[in-house]
């Protein structure tokens, strides 16, 4: 393997691991809604990302309807 080669596989490593760094916060802001952080998958379809971030922006979170069974205030 020339040293092109070895520079490339070394930066698609490192590309990989900033992607899952990067999506971590994602996972765990998406669990704290009440989704499943597999959500965060979505991420990588082309347009239909965009629409589902309008669906959870605008959408009444699980967490939100386990408060208001709980007889809690909306927040937000």
């Amino acid at each position: 393997m020339d040293s092109n080669g070895a520079a490339s596989g070394i930066s698609i490593i490192i590309g990989l691991i900033f992607v899952v760094i990067a999506f971590i916060p994602y996972v765990l802001i998406i669990k704290k809604a009440g989704y499943s952080g597999w959500w965060v998958l979505i991420a990588f379809v082309p347009v239909v990302n965009f629409i589902m971030l309008w669906v959870f922006a605008l959408a009444r979170w699980p967490v939100e309807e386990r408060a208001a069974g709980m007889g809690a205030e909306k927040v937000f």
